[in-house]
């Protein structure tokens, strides 16, 4: 009886130094590694060279998809254009730059969905984007439904460095 005791009691003490050491690991490991957003920006940045990644070193990564508000689409319409908008945006940053491409998934792919009030004002968020470097895809409509064939009806921006995307659209409000 004495004996199963003191396997019982040694049990018990294993389990106990095994959950300290899990523990004080965890700790230890949130305390002194860098976040792994900042990982894979840092590795990003020193792999690719590129003004995109050197300005995206915080590990901030977005895509906005801007819907003209003027057209009045219905909503299966809108997400059927915003699908085009950001399958372009991808195949686009695919071939361009794989590696950013990679930084925005590892971010979790962010996507915000913003409004214009009409064709010049994407016109001319789209002038803007350019002119920074960023991925752009405008979407033209086939005109087989609601809109006229060749309607401009949403502009995807990036992905593309936040801060950089920021500058185009932060003053636009969500759709």
């Amino acid at each position: 009886l004495h004996y199963i005791k003191s396997i019982i009691n040694g049990l018990y003490s294993c389990v106990e130094g095994v959950a300290c050491g899990v523990c004080l690991g965890w700790s230890l490991r949130s305390r002194f590694s860098r976040p792994a957003k900042a990982r894979m920006a840092a590795a990003a940045t020193n792999e690719v060279g590129s003004e995109a990644s050197v300005m995206g070193e915080s590990g901030e990564f977005k895509m906005v998809v801007v819907v003209r508000n003027d057209l009045k689409m219905g909503k299966g319409k809108v997400a059927a254009q915003c699908s085009h908008a950001a399958v372009s945006a991808y195949k686009q940053l695919q071939r361009r730059s794989p590696e950013l491409l990679k930084q925005w998934e590892y971010c979790g792919q962010p996507k915000v969905v913003l409004k214009a009030p009409d064709e010049e004002a994407l016109v001319q968020l789209l002038g803007e984007a350019k002119r920074l470097g960023l991925t752009v895809s405008l979407i033209q409509d086939a005109g087989r439904t609601q809109i006229a064939p060749g309607s401009r009806t949403v502009l995807g921006i990036g992905p593309g460095p936040a801060g950089i995307v920021d500058q185009v659209s932060g003053h636009l409000k969500l759709y």
